[in-house]
């Protein structure tokens, strides 16, 4: 099984731009400089990526941004900066879809996927702050065609507006893989039910509501349904008429399917080896958690609206007070929609998102004005946070640089030398003390799958090996090797690793799952 932490990255991410406090018009990002010192930055960015060491006896690896798209397989990327509440500049890089030639510009739409969470946040607050929504009742009474079953851990605690949009509403269902162009689209109700056509489990409460964090894109869809039971209106036109238009987000859209109208703008999603997703993308009905269609610009307008609007500045879609709560922490480190910063920088916000094919990340800081919105029509979102790094560099954000992760750094060497280099660098990184990355159970779990998922299995099943050599203790080694040994053919060698992977952790559904069905006759 893939790491979660690789499946739905949760880092806090946004990006902060300046909306003039009496109209929602976007000032034209040449005013921050002179062209010559605008072309400088955006260059000293571009090549700003921090080198990646190889060993003792070579050099680092220096790449600049369009290296390190080629070496992962990215045929596009859209960026837009922020300084001073204002964007200093937004380019699109690459072309919208491999093999063609199509240009990515600043109006290329791209999947937001999780990023739709914190602006369908603005719309639910925008409700409460006139009395169609309230925070702390029971989501129960509002919902008017279909009801979230009560069971043993809501008789004292209800799952609440406040708790979905904090992610403290203990409810399943984390993300969502969508659906290939063509085929069914469940409503909404079938997709919190869990019934076919939907391809994720019912959304249930399974904790107490209100005792942790507990990320769920199914709390998400119960919030879209509340949106529409109270508004009587398609939730992507609600959105537009009081979120979007207000804050002259023009490029975006919550429609799923993506209106014919508009899809000749859009990226095409694309697999790790570079392939594009059947169809082009995958359609969303799960709207409010992953279904929005935008660009970095447009986040950015929406950043700056949540930055201006705390300090009594904006407020085209929330009073001050509301976007307050809205960046007050709940159950840390969230807010009422965006993910925030740690106690050393509290003006931090943001998200990240993850669709099929997409990849997204919005960092600001709502006192300084400053941030940046990075959005990729590629599953290797790898290459957003050098990005990050670097332009946090160039603009003097109070930030903390985020450390290459390990299992980045060998999915790049990997790619750049070859898995052996990879493999080696890992064995040298043991045997250092302290080693120059954080490594963990996951380190190798994540770079086997860097050569699955494109179909390198004998190379994947090496790497899954050297983790069960590792991690003996640790249930998904087993259960990663028991995958790369199926998808080998390898089946006694993969009912064994699966039956490890079971006797280490008994409520591995997945693993019992995939054990049934290896061992059904042929």
């Amino acid at each position: 099984m893939q790491s979660r932490s690789c499946r739905f990255v949760l880092i806090y991410a946004v990006l902060v731009l300046s909306l003039v406090a009496s109209s929602a018009a976007l000032p034209e990002p040449q005013t921050q400089a002179t062209d010559s010192q605008l072309a400088a930055r955006i260059q000293r960015v571009e090549n700003g990526i921090p080198p990646i060491p190889l060993g003792e006896n070579e050099p680092p690896l220096q790449l600049n941004l369009q290296d390190l798209m080629k070496l992962y397989k990215v045929p596009g990327l859209s960026v837009a900066v922020i300084d001073n509440f204002k964007i200093a500049w937004a380019k699109g890089y690459g072309v919208t879809e491999a093999g063609m030639r199509n240009p990515v510009t600043v109006h290329t739409l791209f999947q937001a996927a999780s990023i739709s969470k914190p602006v369908t946040a603005m719309g639910s607050l925008y409700l409460v702050e006139h009395g169609k929504l309230s925070l702390d009742e029971n989501v129960n009474a509002r919902l008017k065609s279909w009801q979230l079953p009560d069971n043993d851990f809501t008789k004292d605690q209800k799952v609440t507006l406040r708790r979905l949009l904090s992610h403290s509403a203990s409810l399943t269902v984390h993300g969502f893989p969508g659906y290939e162009v063509g085929k069914p689209i469940p409503t909404i109700v079938r997709i919190l039910d869990g019934e076919p056509p939907a391809n994720t489990a019912p959304v249930r409460v399974d904790a107490v509501p209100g005792t942790k964090f507990n990320y769920s894109g199914g709390g998400i869809v119960i919030e879209q349904l509340l949106i529409t039971d109270v508004t009587g209106k398609p939730f992507p036109q609600f959105m537009r008429e009081t979120v979007l238009d207000k804050i002259g987000m023009t490029d975006s859209t919550y429609e799923q399917p993506l209106p014919a109208s508009r899809a000749s703008s859009a990226a095409t999603a694309t697999h790790p080896d570079g392939a594009s997703v059947p169809g082009k993308w995958h359609v969303y009905p799960e709207m409010a958690a992953a279904g929005l269609w935008t660009t970095p610009t447009d986040l950015a307008k929406f950043a700056i609206e949540v930055a201006l609007s705390k300090h009594g500045k904006a407020n085209h879609v929330l009073s001050q007070d509301m976007t307050a709560q809205m960046l007050t922490p709940q159950i840390p480190p969230v807010g009422l929609g965006p993910f925030l910063g740690d106690f050393k920088n509290p003006e931090e916000f943001g998200h990240t998102g993850s669709n099929e094919g997409f990849r997204s990340m919005l960092v600001a800081f709502a006192d300084s004005g400053k941030g940046l919105a990075i959005m990729i029509n590629s599953d290797n979102g790898q290459v957003a946070m050098p990005i990050v790094n670097s332009v946090a560099k160039e603009y003097g954000w109070n930030y903390t640089p985020q450390p290459e992760s390990a299992g980045d750094v060998l999915m790049l060497i990997a790619t750049a030398r070859g898995p052996e280099a990879a493999i080696s660098r890992y064995t040298a990184w043991k045997k250092m003390a302290p080693p120059p990355y954080a490594i963990d159970e996951n380190t190798l779990i994540n770079l086997g799958y860097h050569f699955l998922t494109p179909g390198q299995t004998e190379t994947a099943i090496q790497v899954f090996k050297l983790e069960v050599q590792d991690y003996p203790k640790y249930w998904n080694a087993y259960d990663s090797l028991g995958e790369a040994y199926m998808k080998a053919g390898q089946k006694d060698l993969a009912i064994q690793n699966y039956e490890k992977s079971i006797e280490l952790k008994p409520d591995n559904q997945s693993g019992i799952d995939m054990l049934k069905k290896l061992k059904q006759p042929n």
